[in-house]
């Protein structure tokens, strides 16, 4: 089975991670491919392709049978469409599945490819019932948990910004690129 991880990791941050190692195990990924959004359609970024692209790899680089792959189309159902995975399940958290039914085509991506949600202790379970019974084939949703893990790529570049410490919420490797280089300043 191939994991799909779609995003702009505007930076990527170790939640990402921690979603990206669960779903690695949950469901015994032969591969997970992590899909760079290029130019996304549905939320702006700070940062070019090229600059996000290298942190992503610096990010995801050293976790098992993992790859980075510029993805051209910036809504998932267009990807889904022209890349025709097989056996596949797109990976999402459960703040994203919360707006699933607001994307272009939910029904359609359910139908190309199976939804891995992570969701992390304590979540509500109420809310992702309110999602499934907007779907046509609920039965293509499956929940897996993650480690809770408090960060978002909107706080991290509030906090460089603000001049405060990023430390323990980007990997390290992200984190010195990131300081290396100024970004987000």
């Amino acid at each position: 089975m191939t994991g799909l991880y779609g995003g702009v990791f505007d930076p990527p941050h170790n939640g990402h991670l921690a979603l990206a190692r669960a779903a690695l195990e949950h469901f015994d990924l032969q591969q997970l491919l992590v899909l760079v959004v290029v130019d996304p359609g549905h939320k702006s970024v700070e940062l070019d392709f090229e600059a996000r692209y290298k942190l992503a790899h610096l990010a995801f680089d050293g976790l098992p049978r993992t790859r980075l792959h510029p993805e051209g189309h910036p809504r998932t159902a267009d990807a889904l469409r022209r890349h025709h995975f097989a056996d596949a399940i797109f990976l999402i958290g459960a703040d994203e599945f919360t707006a699933f039914p607001a994307w272009k085509e939910p029904d359609e991506v359910l139908r190309r490819t199976r939804l891995g949600v992570a969701t992390r202790p304590g979540y509500p379970s109420e809310v992702f019932e309110a999602v499934l019974a907007q779907l046509q084939q609920p039965e293509r949703v499956e929940f897996f948990e993650i480690p809770a893990v408090d960060v978002s790529s909107s706080d991290v570049r509030r906090r460089i910004r603000a001049g405060e410490s990023i430390d323990g919420l980007v990997p390290e490797g992200v984190a010195r690129e990131i300081e290396g280089a100024r970004l987000y300043r």
